[in-house]
This record gives C-alpha cells, structure tokens and sequence, in this order.
C-alpha cells in the first residue's frame, strides 16, 4: 500500500464553486447539484438550470470540463462523479471538483480512487462535524493521500472496473426504453382511450363511444367502471421490523424493504435491504408476486410519501431470504392481478403529481400518508379485464426483463465494489 501513495494536490487542481444560487431556469446550462451525484454517477435530471448570463458570473473562477471529479464537500460527503463532455454547466453550491494533472493521473482512476475505501476513510478522518451538515475542507483537500501508481496500471485498472460499469449503464439505458414502451402504451390505452376496438382500431379516434361520467368531470369509454381505488384492493399486509438477530420467538430470518430501498426497487439506486427476524406467526407478511410496496410514513418537504414498488417473481430473486416490508412502509395485494400494472401507473401519476401531499398527516415530526382516506376517495375509472388483461401479457414480460437485468447490475456492483479496495491498494493487479 505504501507504494505509489503520494497527495490529491501532487496529482490534480482542487477547485470549489460558488457559495451562492442563481436564480433557477428551465433551460440553460447546468447548475450541478451534490444530489447529482450518486455512486459514481452524475444524474443531470436531479440538476437545476441557470440563464447565460448567470452562467457567465458563476464560471468565472472554473468552468466544468470533460474528466474533471465533481464532489460534494458538504452533506453528501464522499460522493464523486465524472463531468462529461459535451455539457455546458457550472458547479453547484457545496460542489467542488478535482482537475487531474495528465501527465500524472486518469481521470477515470482518480474517480475510482476518490470512491474506494481508503480515500473515504481518509475524507471520514477529516470530516468537521457542523450544527447543520458535516463537511470537509476545500484547503485541506490537496494532503488526502492516494494511491497512484504509473499510467500504465492505472489504465488497466480504470479500464476493468469502467467495463463493469458501463455494463450497468448499458442495462439501465435497456431498461429505460423498456419502460419507456410500457408507459407508451399506457398512455395510447388509458389515457388517450385508443385501445384497440373490436375492429383492432384505435377506439376513440375511431368514434368509440364515450360517455361524460360526473365523479371525474370527464369522458370516459362506454362500459368502463368507475369509483375509488380501495375497490381494487384486496388486502395489506402491514409491515415489521423485527429484531437485528434472532431472539427468543424472533427466528424467522427475512430480508427487510425500507422506502429508502423503493427506487432501488425501481432501478434508481441500490436495494439495501437489512436482514431481519420477524415471529413465525408473522410469515403471512412475506411478500409475493403482484404486490406492491407503499411507503406510508418519511417523505420530507418536497417529497411526499407513497413511493411505491411491484414485486413480480424476478424482483423477488433479487433477495437471498424471503421478503417483507418495514413498518414505514406497506404492501397491498389486487382482487384482480391482471390490473396491477394500471394500479401502479395509476398511483404513480398521483404521487408525481403532487396529489398524496395532500393526504398526509403527521405524527412526532414524521409524515403519515393516510392511506384509507385516500383509496377510499381518490375515484378513478376501471377498464374491463380483457383490456386489463391484454396490458398485464404485454408489460409483465417486459418488467421481468428489467428485473433480471438489475438483477445483473446489483452483481456486477458487487463484483466492482469488491475488486474496487483491491485494485487501488495494489493487492491485485491487472495482467
């Protein structure tokens, strides 16, 4: 380990952004956000916008530029991502970058060593614990010792895990065509109401009857039902958190769903489901295919509550131990599976729509979703089960697909997360 170990300041420039916000746009270039930065990645969709002219004032200290290490120096500390080529943004407050001598260091293996174990023990060592976030020094950054050994291996190196990691890329970019088609013909079939007709025709395009309903203050398709969501509900199954370790009656091991692991769920982040031991007599809360997860109690001010997630046979297998949900959290089960995929697009449109703020409650700081009252109030229509049916055989194969393929990545991302420590320690090498 001693080999190679030099200084962040001996191998890059050490650059902090402003410590202010400009006024926020819907256009423009980027204003990059620490919330942009997620396990090695940059997500410019959780990135705001600024005006030319304020990117003007806020690049005149730096300007991003391609293989430069975006960080984050307060809260989300640790978390590190490569700037891209071809974006025109500036940085955010409470982001700094690192700019790579490169005669010294790839960009791509100075990544890799900002993420890897001994480089976030470094930044833990040297954290400074504030009233309202911990952060580290900007001034202090340049003497963090790295590992950096000659251009050749950190090339090999950078290459191995980077083929790892553009595999997942490569998975998640499937994956979110996959969804994309299924919420196409969500939309072409529910919302806009040109299912196929008798005919094989889109059936309100080509004059499908449609008849006002009072409830939604809209047209609906002849024949479709409508009332509230708690119709379609068969069951919950409330949550549990157990014990940490079997203990007395607690024996049954299972594997814990928490709101925090509901977008892992969805392919937008990790799953990192705590084993837990629950009573044997409460095995009745294991989940099973075609339920879905909803998170009843957390959000925060600008997040509701009610994130929710489908279990199908293949996202099951993405756990070792039988599942459950936590009691922040519950799951429900259909009367009628072959409508769970309208249930859950139908759900989803209320949460990003902002609607289920207003069905929260609160209790001891933390926000409720008062479930019952919404389901029970929020009406929507039901097709028939023929159409519903017709929906569930054409997404379900799909949602088996993206399962298996993040199944793949949560492998991958173990295989890189374990080869990670090695590889910049010099315990392993690459031939």
């Amino acid at each position: 380990m001693a080999d190679f170990m030099t200084t962040i300041g001996s191998v890059a420039e050490i650059f902090d952004g402003p410590h202010a916000t400009p006024f926020k746009t819907s256009h423009g270039p980027f204003f990059l956000s620490i919330s942009s930065l997620e396990n090695g990645r940059l997500d410019l969709s959780k990135s705001a916008h600024l005006s030319e002219d304020d990117f003007e004032k806020w690049t005149k200290r730096i300007t991003p530029r391609k293989g430069d290490v975006l960080f984050s120096y307060e809260t989300r500390l640790g978390e590190a991502a490569l700037m891209p080529d071809g974006i025109k943004a500036c940085l955010g407050r409470r982001m700094g970058l690192l700019r790579p001598r490169l005669d010294k260091v790839i960009p791509k293996y100075l990544l890799y060593a900002y993420l890897s174990p001994a480089f976030q023990q470094a930044i833990i060592a040297n954290t400074i614990t504030g009233a309202t976030v911990d952060r580290i020094s900007v001034g202090e950054i340049p003497s963090f010792p790295v590992r950096i050994p000659g251009l050749g291996e950190q090339k090999k190196v950078a290459d191995l895990l980077g083929h790892i990691d553009s595999k997942i890329d490569c998975n998640n970019r499937i994956n979110a065509e996959l969804e994309a088609m299924a919420k196409a013909l969500y939309d072409y079939w529910f919302v806009q109401f040109d299912f196929p007709d008798a005919n094989g025709k889109p059936y309100k395009s080509s004059g499908g009857k449609m008849v006002y309903n009072a409830m939604l203050g809209r047209e609906i398709p002849q024949g479709w039902v409508v009332g509230p969501l708690s119709d379609w509900i068969a069951k919950d199954k409330t949550g549990d958190w157990g014990k940490d370790m079997a203990e007395g009656n607690y024996t049954l091991s299972v594997d814990c769903i928490r709101g925090t692991d509901i977008n892992g769920l969805n392919g937008k982040g990790a799953v990192a489901a705590p084993t837990r031991f629950i009573l044997e007599k409460n095995k009745g809360k294991i989940l099973a295919p075609f339920d879905l997860v909803i998170e009843i109690s957390g959000g925060s001010p600008t997040q509701s509550t009610g994130r929710l997630a489908l279990m199908t046979s293949e996202s099951i297998k993405r756990f070792s131990r039988p599942v459950i949900c936590s009691n922040f959290c519950k799951a429900i089960s259909l009367k009628n599976s072959f409508y769970v995929f309208n249930f859950a697009y139908l759900w989803k449109s209320a949460y990003e729509n902002k609607v289920l703020f207003g069905w929260e409650g609160k209790t001891s700081g933390i926000k409720n979703l008062l479930f019952e009252a919404f389901t029970t109030k929020h009406v929507v229509c039901m097709p028939s089960q023929q159409l519903a049916q017709r929906f569930f055989d054409f997404v379900c194969p799909i949602e088996d697909m993206k399962q298996k393929r993040l199944k793949e990545n949560d492998e991958l991302a173990l295989l890189r997360d374990w080869l990670l420590p090695l590889l910049m320690n010099g315990q392993v090498t690459v031939a």
